[in-house]
């Protein structure tokens, strides 16, 4: 099957749209049925089979893509300036293909060369950021921002914000992925900086664009920071928070992990100190990311 066919995306984007789940998901599906025309006509029983979802769910799946299967997505998105990147089409990032799950499909907006640019690094931390994380960020950039290092971070308050704004100040390149879709901006007071983002820089999401913000969605989308990324960095955050859920998911993954080390009466220091204790490397500069990573032989000149 030629998955650069425009009937075939249509269809697989249709079948994504109600069914927006990671790759893994969705494989036994493809397996069975790699052109998506048997899907229209499948017994529910047989879809519940090979999707291990139960017999409702996959009666209602196949009543909502038999509803949406005729709809021109691609038409639409590109209406919106939204492009859709489905795992098998040449701009999606190989690194993310190495996850468990990889997302279906990727839906972006903004400068799409970005997504191929080897050199990335996340910088999070959390909501409750500091006015350390900010004067910790203006710091650790610059150097990265001269070898041409895009961003990577959530578009959320706090250290998010501060990454994505500081960088584009020091005139640099950043990508946000989003926990939404790209109809929706979370949080609100953000809708100007990915705005701006959307026109210049990259917005980046595995969800429909009509997917509004759930709490469930902000986990997965940590999985994808930290996937298109090199290293993580991580400014402050609690002990418990999903900063430090990420930064776990990145040392599982074999990426380069730093932090930033702050007050030890500070518990916003507690999540940075306890991943130097997993070994993570502790860090006050950018220089020390590019000779880490430079040792790692991690960056073509």
């Amino acid at each position: 099957m030629n998955h650069t066919d425009e009937r075939w995306m249509n269809r697989f984007l249709a079948l994504h749209y109600v069914f927006p789940v990671p790759l893994n998901k969705i494989e036994p599906l493809i397996e069975f049925d790699p052109t998506l025309f048997r899907l229209a006509k499948m017994q529910t029983n047989k879809l519940s089979e090979i999707l291990k979802i139960s017999q409702k769910r996959a009666i209602q799946l196949k009543e909502m893509y038999l509803k949406f299967v005729e709809t021109p997505f691609l038409q639409i998105y590109e209406k919106h300036q939204i492009t859709p990147i489905i795992y098998t089409n040449p701009n999606y990032p190989l690194s993310l293909k190495n996850l468990y799950d990889p997302p279906a499909v990727l839906y972006v907006k903004g400068d799409i060369s970005l997504l191929n640019v080897a050199k990335k690094i996340a910088i999070i931390g959390s909501r409750d950021a500091t006015e350390y994380s900010e004067n910790s960020i203006k710091l650790i950039l610059p150097p990265l921002i001269e070898q041409n290092f895009v961003i990577v971070s959530g578009l959320a308050k706090g250290a998010d914000t501060m990454a994505h704004e500081i960088t584009i100040q020091l005139g640099g390149k950043t990508i946000a992925v989003l926990g939404t879709g790209l109809f929706h901006t979370y949080p609100k007071e953000n809708e100007g900086l990915a705005e701006r983002m959307s026109k210049n820089h990259l917005l980046v999401t595995e969800y429909p664009p009509y997917i509004t913000p759930k709490k469930w969605n902000f986990p997965m989308r940590n999985r994808i920071i930290s996937g298109l990324s090199q290293g993580v960095v991580i400014t402050e955050a609690k002990e418990k928070s999903g900063t430090v859920s990420t930064m776990e998911h990145a040392l599982e993954n074999g990426k380069e992990i730093f932090a930033i080390p702050g007050a030890i009466d500070s518990p916003l220091s507690a999540g940075p100190h306890l991943l130097i204790l997993e070994g993570a490397k502790p860090i006050w500069n950018g220089y020390q990311i590019l000779e880490e990573l430079c040792d790692n032989e991690q960056i073509n000149n």
